[in-house]
């Protein structure tokens, strides 16, 4: 199972660098695009993969529990990191604007969409726990599934108290970092 989702979050970055290089360095966009849309497929795969594998008798580990929160994290960020990575590669190698890195008010708020996010990762993972539990309908071998329901939580917590922090003091510019005007998001 781990290597599963080793080979998917691999894979995603894949589906990303190459629809990157078809849209910029080959001027392809349709082919970008089209390859910009195996990352979601590969959360199909894996989520599919984890409730046969189930099904069929395994008895459930933190690794399913893993498969779980992966696809709700790629849910949940999956679009952010694809916006990420395109302004980078944009501006590395199209003549695109330079990333702007947030401060301030505008990282106060773009640490409250991330918790946001989070939240969504982890409401889609605990969904996705549970409709395996009720899938398999054996609670005897479903039990560490379950356990992943706490951590998803602690996970939440930590980002809230992340955006809180960041809303109590805001995050300052470097010093001596160059003036970009004033940024509208993190990404």
């Amino acid at each position: 199972m781990l290597a599963l989702i080793a080979a998917c979050e691999v894979g995603f970055w894949v589906a990303v660098l190459a629809g990157l290089t078809a849209r910029y360095l080959l001027r392809a966009p349709r082919a970008g695009l089209a390859l910009l849309a195996v990352a979601p497929v590969l959360d199909l795969v894996l989520l599919a993969a984890t409730a046969v594998h189930l099904r069929g008798g395994a008895v459930a580990t933190w690794h399913h529990g893993l498969a779980a929160a992966y696809v709700g994290v790629s849910l949940a960020y999956g679009h952010r990191l694809v916006h990420w990575a395109d302004v980078r590669f944009a501006h590395r190698f199209a003549g695109g604007p330079a990333p702007v890195r947030a401060t301030g008010w505008a990282y106060a708020r773009a640490c409250w969409a991330d918790a946001a996010r989070t939240a969504l990762a982890a409401a889609v993972a605990a969904g996705i726990v549970l409709c395996l539990v009720a899938l398999v309908g054996a609670p005897e071998r479903t039990r560490a599934l379950l356990d992943v329901l706490p951590v998803l939580g602690v996970v939440c917590a930590v980002d809230l108290l992340w955006a809180v922090s960041y809303t109590v003091w805001p995050k300052r510019e470097r010093a001596g970092a160059p003036d970009r005007g004033t940024p509208a998001a993190l990404g």
